[in-house]
């Protein structure tokens, strides 16, 4: 395979980050897009030890001239751009009367609008090329809202339909581009450390967690066979797609018993506790976060899920579900 053009959004940490460590393994020029110096600084670093060669973009992808200037940048230093991965996003974990209109409208710029506004941007290059695959990575919450999330889940609903509707009109138009998504499960990032929360006590993934490693190398097994509509990653996106089957009024009164609990530890949130909704938490004066957050020790390190969407059958898939049901009932204990 011939070193490709990548470029990620949301690479300063997380999910993006380990995609760009991934597509550096290859051989790839990968564009790091993100707002925090700091996390570019380190990203780039480990690109470059990977093997990759890294572009650093420092922006915000809720402006859509910056995100559009990035593209120009990217194509007259590397290429073409062969691939596009939108990560970015930031959110509040807060009851739905304690998120201000602007804390709202600032979620929904950069987690539903930056996709938007990246994929205008490069979209026309690639349909011009007739070439190129853009990935947009979701989530479980695409299908279900739940508490104290509202703002997030309201975004990646929306990215959902907007995705659905843009692979139609290229499907339409007979076009080689390709755009897929891939449904994230609760990954242990650095978001729950720095993401803006007024909950009493610092906020959680809800198990089972997995690593960012292990999720990143489902969203390039996404760019390299494209022509999926979306992947599904992890025992709890599965259990989210089947409980689309139980009445929605049983689920709420079950999440509303216990999404509040299962979303927060045991630590008290701090004063000092960053928050990354306006200004980058890994800006000037703050630091690199890395790709993992704080819950390392309780990942889980084989995914049933990912090996069935990688390992297409009848065989695959039910390995997958026995692993899934395995997983579900550890992590209710």
């Amino acid at each position: 395979m011939d070193a490709q053009v990548v470029v990620v959004t949301g690479a300063s940490a997380g999910i993006g980050r380990a995609v760009a460590h991934r597509f550096a393994a290859r051989g790839a020029t990968v564009g790091l897009i993100a707002r925090g110096e700091e996390g570019l600084r380190g990203v780039a670093e480990e690109v470059e030890r990977a093997g990759g060669r890294p572009v650093v973009l420092p922006l915000d992808v809720a402006d859509p001239d910056a995100v559009r200037t990035a593209v120009g940048v990217m194509e007259d230093l590397a290429g073409p751009i062969d691939v596009w991965v939108n990560v970015a996003f930031t959110s509040v974990f807060a009851p739905f009367d304690r998120i201000s209109p602007e804390e709202f409208r600032r979620t929904t710029e950069v987690t539903y609008l930056g996709y938007v506004y990246a994929t205008q941007a490069v979209l026309p290059r690639m349909k011009a090329r007739n070439a190129g695959t853009i990935v947009h990575v979701g989530s479980a919450l695409a299908y279900r809202g739940i508490p104290l999330q509202t703002a997030y889940c309201g975004a990646k609903h929306a990215i959902q339909g907007f995705h659905e509707a843009l692979r139609c009109e290229l499907l339409h138009e007979r076009s080689d581009v390709r755009v897929t998504m891939v449904q994230m499960p609760a990954v242990d990032t650095p978001q729950f450390s720095w993401v803006l929360s007024r909950l009493p006590r610092m906020p959680q993934p809800v198990p089972p967690i997995y690593s960012p490693e292990m999720v990143a190398r489902m969203v390039v097994h996404a760019a390299d066979h494209p022509r999926r509509r979306e992947y599904w990653v992890g025992s709890s996106t599965a259990a989210t797609l089947a409980a689309n089957a139980v009445p929605p009024g049983l689920l709420d009164r079950y999440l509303a018993r216990t999404g509040f609990a299962a979303q927060q530890t045991d630590e008290p949130r701090g004063a000092d506790t960053p928050a990354n909704l306006f200004a980058p938490a890994d800006g000037p004066g703050g630091r690199d976060f890395g790709t993992s957050g704080r819950f390392s020790a309780r990942t889980v390190s084989w995914d049933p899920q990912l090996w069935a969407s990688r390992h297409h059958g009848t065989v695959a898939t039910a390995v997958a579900l026995i692993g899934c049901l395995v997983l579900g009932r550890r992590a209710g204990r």
